[in-house]
């Protein structure tokens, strides 16, 4: 029995020191279908999948290997079934186009899935009317990056989400371009996340949409003609930098939602042409730091129970309402050195800052805030007047919710 151990490791040692392989899929060849090629690979191999129209049930890519596309192959799901499901590490998939991924009312159907892995990467990809394009579950330390996910349009019963990351953990999700899916990118139950230079646009509901998720940063992204903005939930350490939250319209739509958010950053971003730019409900201690507040209907819409919150140094310009708040006694937040266009005051020592403080929030909002009909005057020669009055002798606007030392002129550095 003793002989046999010593050939038994040395053929195990010959094995995992066997070189990698390249192995061809073409139609009309003896490796016509992925299925094939996987039944033949062994971990480390690269399956080159040449042009063609592929349509095989559910793949399943169970042995860590390469997989790239030569010439644009295409994956069809037909309509009826995912397309691949990946069950083990550290696999690579590049340069295939994925399509016709039916949606279900009992599945979560995807495109690509990712099951309980560590280590992948799916890049430079194309997926084309998929119910959701990427689904990350219970998986780790992955990269999306590169890809185009254009989703069929519809309604929210018949749309998944672009990128959906559950219980997914370390992922960086990098310069996607995202189009009519229910949510461009979703996390839920996904710490440490990353979410670098994508374009997520006109997707039904959220351009990004989390909860639960803590310690991620969010940055260079653009966010533009969502149904309903962005939505960031339930969570801590988050950073927000130097991301565009552009064209969010609608009665329910923000630029950025930020609901039950501790101990965050928002920092130089751009909120411009939103229904509101920034709408924050129970999230404390949270810095707002050079950040553009752009062109909006309401540039910052700051609940009571938002408190310790640190608003330095932004630009509010060309906005129909700075800040609205729904507290009458002001808020427990601190407002200082920002530029706001409305400021009427002075400057005589020359230092940059007024010399006397700007109260942002005009009587009308508080009005507004009490019987939204009231938005029919908005344009009226009657809010002059109100303005004037408020100003001249503050009676209903929060008396504490005020910037001591505004900027007179608007610098991004």
């Amino acid at each position: 029995m003793g002989d046999l151990v010593i050939p038994l490791v040395l053929l195990a040692s010959l094995v995992r020191q066997a070189p990698a392989r390249a192995i061809l899929v073409e139609p009309n060849s003896s490796v016509s279908t992925l299925t094939v090629a996987l039944q033949q690979a062994r971990p480390g191999d690269t399956i080159l999948v040449l042009p063609g129209t592929y349509r095989e049930p559910r793949v399943t890519v169970a042995v860590p290997v390469t997989i790239l596309g030569q010439g644009g192959p295409i994956f069809d799901g037909q309509g009826s079934h995912e397309i691949l499901t990946v069950t083990a590490d550290r696999v690579t998939i590049r340069g295939l186009t994925l399509r016709n991924v039916g949606h279900s009312y009992t599945e979560d159907r995807a495109a690509i899935r990712l099951e309980a892995v560590r280590g992948c990467t799916i890049a430079d990809n194309r997926f084309d009317a998929a119910f959701f394009g990427v689904y990350a579950a219970r998986s780790s330390d992955c990269v999306v990056a590169d890809n185009v996910l254009q989703g069929r349009g519809g309604n929210q019963t018949t749309l998944g989400n672009a990128i959906h990351l559950f219980q997914s953990d370390g992922f960086t999700v990098a310069r996607n371009r995202i189009r009519g899916h229910r949510d461009g990118i979703y996390l839920e139950f996904s710490p440490r996340t990353r979410i670098l230079e994508n374009e997520s646009a006109a997707n039904l509901r959220y351009g990004l949409h989390f909860m639960y998720s803590d310690s991620c940063e969010y940055r260079g992204n653009r966010f533009v003609r969502n149904g309903a903005g962005v939505a960031v939930m339930y969570s801590r350490a988050v950073t927000m930098v130097e991301n565009r939250f552009e064209s969010n319209w609608g009665p329910a739509a923000y630029g950025l939602l930020l609901k039950d958010i501790k101990d965050s950053r928002v920092e130089r971003n751009v909120l411009s042409r939103n229904s509101t730019g920034l709408y924050a409900e129970g999230s404390d201690r949270i810095t707002v730091t050079g950040n553009q507040f752009l062109g909006n209907g309401w540039a910052l819409r700051l609940m009571a129970d938002a408190t310790d919150n640190s608003f330095r140094r932004n630009r509010f310009e060309g906005n129909s309402f700075d800040v609205a708040t729904n507290s009458s006694g002001g808020s427990p937040s601190s407002f200082a050195e920002n530029y706001w266009d409305r400021y009427a005051g002075y400057d005589l020592d020359r230092d940059g800052h007024g010399d006397v403080p700007h109260r942002p929030v005009r009587l009308f909002s508080v009005l507004v805030e009490q019987s939204e009909p009231a938005l029919i005057l908005l344009r009226s020669f009657f809010l002059d007047l109100l303005d004037l009055a408020e100003r001249v002798m503050p009676a209903m606007t929060p008396e504490r919710l005020l910037d001591a030392r505004p900027l007179m002129r608007w610098s991004a550095s």
